[in-house]
């Protein structure tokens, strides 16, 4: 029987247990499917822990994930549409839910599948090769340090690309007499507390990271950008400024000529693909774009197609998409799912990545990874939702944050799977201090 190796447990990697799943349940035969997860439990970055910089086994902690973080983008934008949010808790809940919801989803959905003694946990996976048609992967079991080398026929990595931080550094920093840190290793918004903040940094970590700290009381905020600032209206206390040239002492100096003190520094700059465990010739190396270089479909590396990666994309859509990319290489592996020639797939991915170019804000990227979606959705047996609907949230969403970017979180949406409405939460965002699971669904 045919073997496939899935490196990772998190929301892709998940996707793939799923997709394999459902093929099974519908009497079709699936080869062994063995899921490398290096942490003790599955989510991926769902999977919260306190832990920053190592962990207890002396890796680099994984997770990014930080208390209080609340969905950014309309839930009903990342449905799983074979498992909605009405069937997991029994009702419709609010469009914004916190990270404690967005967890208790996911992962209820993996366990109905029954899918978890398929995940071999604290198993991190140290190589990937390729020789005689075959993929060996060098494992070691965590616990006891003890590493093994298994084969398999297919490889499909899925270990996300927000785990390994980009971190420049600024003149000053070696002396600065406070915290500088990057988004990574951000636990807890009230380490702020109380403290003038800058930011560094215009994209959702720096903008979700920018409110949180305000909300649970920094008593300033400066976010510094490169090239152009958000524009929100801002709740007092956080301002934007131009990029940071220096720093003196506890002193920013910025670009414009302006300068203000601050206590700590956080580097909301991004972070790196980066899978050291890979063979050269099996390693997708990419920036954080809308459609990556090398993979057809953006999935199936062209090098090799018998290696997929999940969830490489930059992304609007997460979970949906996930779950399109894992059904395709699932075809891929059964047989069902006919690749064209080299070439042809060279010339696909060059046709996507020349639209790619042309893109010049928000709504042209949404239409852009809509249509990337819809793509693989016209060739796999992903159960029917509408996309459609999911496309003009993402537009109207946009909207509501320009509106408000305190109370975007504040409005309801549409399922585009079961058609129910969000109800409203029965506190303002902004005012809601508590982000646990109970609160939420009171």
């Amino acid at each position: 029987m045919a073997r496939v190796a899935v490196i990772g447990a998190g929301p892709s990697g998940l996707a793939q247990l799923q997709a394999f799943a459902a093929a099974r349940s519908s009497g079709v035969e699936v080869p062994e499917v063995v899921c490398f997860e290096k942490q003790s439990d599955w989510g991926g970055l769902w999977n919260y822990t306190w832990r920053t910089g190592l962990d207890q086994y002396g890796d680099p902690v994984h997770g990014s994930m930080y208390r209080y973080l609340w969905s950014n983008g309309p839930k009903e934008c990342l449905e799983f549409a074979d498992y909605p949010f009405d069937t997991h808790f029994g009702k419709p809940i609010p469009s914004f839910p916190p990270r404690a919801a967005l967890y208790d989803y996911i992962t209820g959905r993996a366990m109905q599948s029954g899918v978890r003694d398929q995940i071999r946990f604290d198993s991190a996976v140290r190589w990937v090769g390729f020789s005689d048609d075959r993929f060996q992967l060098t494992v070691e079991s965590r616990a006891d340090g003890r590493t093994s080398t298994e084969e398999f026929d297919h490889v499909i990595v899925a270990t996300g690309h927000f785990s390994t931080p980009n971190a420049p550094e600024y003149p000053g920093f070696a002396t600065f007499p406070g915290r500088i840190m990057h988004s990574h290793d951000v636990r807890d918004a009230q380490e702020f507390t109380g403290k003038d903040l800058l930011i560094l940094g215009s994209s959702y970590s720096a903008e979700d990271i920018a409110l949180q700290s305000k909300k649970y009381g920094a008593r300033s905020v400066t976010v510094a950008y490169r090239n152009a600032p958000m524009g929100f209206g801002w709740p007092d206390g956080i301002v934007e400024v131009p990029k940071l040239e220096r720093v003196e002492g506890r002193t920013a100096h910025f670009v414009d000529g302006t300068s203000r003190d601050v206590d700590a520094i956080v580097l909301c700059t991004g972070y790196r693909h980066w899978f050291p465990f890979m063979e050269d010739e099996l390693r997708l190396q990419t920036t954080n774009v809308l459609y990556p270089d090398n993979l057809y479909k953006g999935v199936v590396w062209t090098a090799n197609p018998k290696l997929m990666y999940l969830g490489m994309q930059d992304q609007y859509y997460t979970f949906t998409m996930f779950d399109a990319q894992a059904w395709y290489a699932r075809d891929v592996v059964l047989g069902r799912a006919t690749l064209p020639s080299r070439a042809e797939m060279d010339a696909d991915i060059a046709s996507w990545r020349a639209r790619q170019d042309t893109l010049s804000n928000p709504a042209e990227d949404i239409d852009f990874q809509t249509d990337y979606v819809r793509d693989l959705l016209k060739v796999i047996d992903y159960p029917a939702f509408d996309l459609d609907m999911v496309r003009d949230h993402f537009n109207t969403w946009e909207h509501h944050k320009e509106e408000s970017i305190t109370g975007y979180r504040d409005r309801s949406f549409a399922s585009p799977c079961t058609g129910s409405v969000g109800p409203l939460h029965h506190t303002p965002w902004w005012d809601e201090p508590d982000d646990t699971l109970e609160t939420f669904l009171r």
